[in-house]
């Protein structure tokens, strides 16, 4: 992946990639805590604000099918450069929204344009040498699981501050600033194969219908983080009623109970380690359940509100990092293809889950939400305990994954990705994790 003639990934330029993955990421998560806020300047209800993250979410999931394939036919310094100055461009028209429509368009091309993310990630593990691979992608994936889980506190606490507008507005100067940073240090980067682009997306769909293990995974890791969305976008309207009447600043101090619970995500990992990755998620399902039933049954109280947060969150993170080991082991060869089609479909399930919580809120409260929350996490159960996919991740597929063949025939393979979703396979379970527990 990284190109003999080329400098070594130095650590300025690793420091700098993994900050900017952590500020990216915590773009899509800044609404959450300011919600009611954002209702109460533009005169909305609580179903219509929560199309807010819902569309975040919507706008990453598409992102990363329609950019991150991009990655593997134009140069990917410029696209990068090119994503963030939109990504700026995104935050500066929702901090300046007067209207409904503007609000909800800013939202969504701020999750199209944060799929850049996922850009940077690949591009240190194609630049970074081969014995430090690992150690490159744990690095800046922790930044970018600490962006996504510190967006709250951030938002909660500025937001609460000087308004909802000067947050995002202080988000659109930060990524200007970055992207000044970014074309200072970024080295080019060129792909090692020109591929068509209707080539690349077509291979795509041959892995969705091929591989029934990464359509199992897919639809847990979508069921288990629409829960965890449902429960995020609600939270404020909930801890601004009695018992609690707490604001923007408390909603998003709730997120240090969200890192905490994440943090214990390598426990459960290490399951998925020993080859017992279905093992795993059960065991992290079954959380998900347990913590809507805590939040249910001592959600008023503010030691039953926190425990349920730390639950749900282990659960979640738990979930992804088993789903992930278990894709990553289907065909090497295509392991940051299969993770497009996975995470793609993980934040469709968060969009989903947003705007689903939002409408059960409004009409049911809290125990409505909670009872659709264990709804999710009991489906996913069910459909792990109904799978008839092996225990030891082999693909069964006898077609051939090589570039050279995809040029000849997109019909019949899959490119391995340089632009790269997330964690190359070889790194994507340990150094995950390794580089949660670092930070």
């Amino acid at each position: 992946m990284s190109n003999p003639t080329q400098n070594p990934l130095s650590r300025v330029q690793l420091a700098v990639m993994a900050v900017a993955t952590a500020m990216i990421a915590a773009t899509r998560y800044y609404s959450q805590p300011l919600l009611i806020e954002m209702s109460r300047s533009l005169h909305l209800t609580p179903s219509v604000i929560g199309l807010v993250p819902t569309l975040a979410q919507a706008g990453i999931a598409l992102g990363l099918l329609l950019f991150v394939p991009l990655g593997d036919t134009v140069e990917r310094r410029r696209l990068t450069l090119t994503l963030l100055f939109a990504l700026s461009c995104a935050l500066a028209l929702t901090a300046a929204a007067v209207n409904t429509a503007m609000l909800l368009f800013g939202a969504l091309l701020i999750g199209i344009f944060a799929s850049v993310s996922q850009l940077i990630i690949g591009l240190a593990a194609t630049l970074a040498l081969p014995s430090r691979r690992g150690q490159v992608v744990g690095t800046v994936t922790a930044g970018l699981l600490i962006g996504v889980l510190s967006a709250r506190i951030v938002a909660g606490l500025l937001g609460g501050a000087f308004g909802w507008r000067v947050m995002y507005l202080t988000a659109a100067l930060g990524m200007v600033g970055l992207t000044l940073v970014m074309a200072l240090l970024l080295p080019l980067s060129r792909p090692r194969h020109t591929i068509a682009y209707p080539q690349l997306v077509w291979s795509l769909l041959l892995l969705a219908r091929e591989q029934p293990e990464l359509r199992e995974a897919s639809a847990l890791g979508a069921l288990a983080f629409a829960a965890m969305n449902a429960f995020w976008t609600t939270l404020v309207f909930f801890i601004a009623r009695p018992p609690y009447h707490y604001g923007a600043a408390a909603a998003g101090l709730f997120g240090l109970a969200g890192i905490a619970g994440a943090l214990g995500a390598p426990i459960v990992g290490r399951i998925s380690d020993r080859g017992r990755p279905r093992l795993a998620d059960s065991i992290a399902l079954t959380l998900g359940l347990l913590a809507f039933v805590l939040l249910l049954a001592t959600g008023r109280h503010l030691a039953g509100l926190i425990g349920g947060i730390v639950l749900l969150d282990l659960a979640t993170q738990a979930n992804l990092v088993s789903n992930q080991t278990r894709i990553y082991s289907l065909l090497p060869d295509a392991a940051n293809r299969l993770n497009t089609l996975y995470m793609s479909s993980y934040f469709a399930g968060g969009a989903t889950g947003a705007a689903v919580g939002s409408l059960v809120w409004e009409h049911f409260g809290w125990p409505g939400l909670c009872a659709f929350g264990m709804a999710l996490f009991a489906t996913a159960l069910i459909v792990l305990a109904r799978g008839k996919t092996p225990s030891s991740f082999q693909s069964t597929s006898t077609r051939s994954y090589e570039p050279d063949d995809l040029q000849h025939n997109a019909s019949s393979a899959i490119l391995t990705s340089d632009a790269g979703v997330t964690v190359p396979p070889e790194v994507a379970s340990t150094h995950l994790r390794a580089g949660i527990a670092r930070h």
